[in-house]
């Protein structure tokens, strides 16, 4: 790298690697320029226009995320025209839909309207599903946006909620495209695409069906990506409730549905896993999750599970120790071995154990038992 790969943002000189945008140098040298649309390892898009900067020499604001460096370039990321500009976006984005997150400024009556509203176009009994975890409500309070002049702009789509896992919310949605990225270039399902133009503009699935209907795997990419509301875990609405973050705390494990190895944050509140989220920038998924690592947790605190080995005795189960239970399941295998032999008995494990437990298993079942009787069950 050359001497002349260097600019400068805030007055501070900076070099840059040949293809790095504005956005890239100041994230690395933690100069913060805000987001709502850029996607880490997806094309730039410059949709919502909220990282704009000011180049010098330049005509317009630029977006920081779609421009590359270049030698020489004078940048302001917080000029007066800059943070002009960011409250002029966040504005039209809160007047938009239903964001009912108080930012907003109404007259008493009108507010209470409002909010009732929207309370029953969620049927969610409190502010936002997302309150105090959506990126607009942030740039909102940090740039002091003000949308008591804006009129409201009704969302012309109702919410969908016949997905199994997530519900999609149009009326919060800002269109920054993020979810479409994530589908089609990490995921690389492209099951859903912008649809439609102007203001009937909305992110469709297929054909504009329901999610059920299209392509998609409900992995969940998009829900970790949405920086708003408008893509909801179905669980979230379905409890009347979010998990309170303050008494949350996050356990880094393995997945262990298959061998892929995937790095998982579980949020684990009183004692139960409430969320699964991918974890981002590690190795081998880098956030990324399959619909059983995200959504396949349930299982773990089921009252269902058991806990204590049973025995059935006199004609119903009872409790007993592990050596009692080890001890009679191995004279029950040898005797059924010796009357009937190998081939009259199998082993049903599961696919929500670990590999290893699948791999002691079947060594079990083919060295010891001498039978090739092993499946599992791989329901969700």
């Amino acid at each position: 790298m050359g001497k002349e790969n260097i600019i400068q943002i805030d007055n501070h000189p900076f070099t840059f690697e040949p293809g790095e945008t504005l956005l890239e140098v100041a994230e690395r040298n933690n100069i913060f320029i805000p987001t709502l649309c850029h996607l880490k390892g997806t094309t730039p898009t410059g949709a919502c226009r909220v990282c704009v900067v000011e180049v010098e020499g330049a005509r317009d604001l630029v977006p920081s995320c779609a421009t590359p460096a270049a030698p020489g370039m004078k940048v302001h990321s917080e000029s007066r025209e800059v943070i002009k500009a960011r409250k002029n976006i966040i504005q039209l984005m809160l007047s938009s839909g239903n964001h009912n997150c108080a930012i907003r400024k109404f007259d008493p009556d009108d507010w209470t309207s409002f909010h009732l509203k929207v309370l029953n176009d969620d049927q969610y009994n409190e502010l936002c599903p997302v309150w105090g975890d959506c990126k607009l409500q942030d740039l909102a309070y940090r740039y002091q946006v003000i949308t008591k002049e804006m009129p409201i702009s009704e969302s012309k789509y109702p919410m969908e909620r016949v997905n199994p896992f997530i519900l999609r919310d149009f009326s919060r949605c800002i269109l920054c495209g993020r979810c479409v990225q994530a589908c089609r270039e990490i995921q690389v399902n492209n099951a859903i695409d912008f649809g439609y133009r102007g203001a009937d503009a909305k992110i469709v699935a297929g054909t504009d069906v329901p999610l059920k209907d299209s392509e998609c795997v409900f992995c969940g990419e998009c829900v970790q990506v949405c920086p708003v509301g408008a893509l909801i875990p179905k669980e979230t609405l379905a409890t009347k409730k979010r998990f309170d973050e303050s008494t949350t705390n996050t356990v880094r494990t393995t997945c262990s549905y298959c061998g892929v190895g995937c790095q998982l944050n579980l949020t684990v509140q009183d004692n139960k896993i409430v969320e699964v989220n991918g974890v981002d920038n590690c190795p081998p998924n880098n956030g990324s999750l399959c619909v059983k690592g995200r959504y396949g947790y349930h299982f773990v605190s089921s009252e269902n599970r058991l806990t204590t080995p049973l025995i059935k005795k006199n004609g119903s189960l009872e409790k007993v120790g592990w050596d009692e239970a080890l001890s009679f399941v191995a004279e029950k295998l040898k005797e059924i071995k010796e009357k009937h032999g190998a081939d009259k008995m199998g082993v049903l494990t599961s696919a929500r154990v670990t590999n290893e437990d699948n791999y002691i298993a079947q060594k079990f079942t083919r060295a010891v038992l001498k039978t090739n009787n092993i499946d599992h069950c791989a329901r969700l």
